[in-house]
């Protein structure tokens, strides 16, 4: 039965990903792709969340398999950040994709820790 968690979940964090991608993206007239940047940040940041909060025993591992496998799995989108990073790439924006590449993994790493961190101070 995990694998239907992880399924509610993903049917929720697509639907949230696209979404929010557009809606980030329409509001800037930039080639950067801040709408993925933007859901990969986030997702990050919620997954640290998660993470913790079982890590700290306030959630169960079926609230991990529903937001952390599911919700963020879907909602996060690394194929897309490099079709993305590519584009940019051929486009001869060349410097936009280094900032992309750089900005999200730096980006990640500092909202996952940054989750961790709060879910740590709120069930620690």
């Amino acid at each position: 039965m995990n694998w239907l968690l992880v399924v509610l979940g993903a049917a929720v964090g697509a639907p949230l990903r696209y979404l929010t991608d557009r809606a980030v993206q329409s509001r800037h007239d930039s080639v950067f792709p801040w709408g993925t940047f933007t859901v990969n940040a986030v997702g990050c940041l919620a997954l640290g969340l998660v993470t913790g909060a079982v890590a700290a025993g306030a959630a169960s591992s079926k609230v991990q398999l529903l937001l952390g496998t599911g919700l963020c799995g879907a909602l996060t989108t690394y194929s897309t950040f490099s079709y993305e990073t590519l584009r940019l790439v051929q486009g001869g924006a060349g410097r936009y994709a280094l900032v992309n590449v750089l900005g999200s993994v730096l980006t990640g790493l500092a909202a996952v820790y940054a989750g961790a961190g709060l879910a740590g101070v709120l069930w620690g």
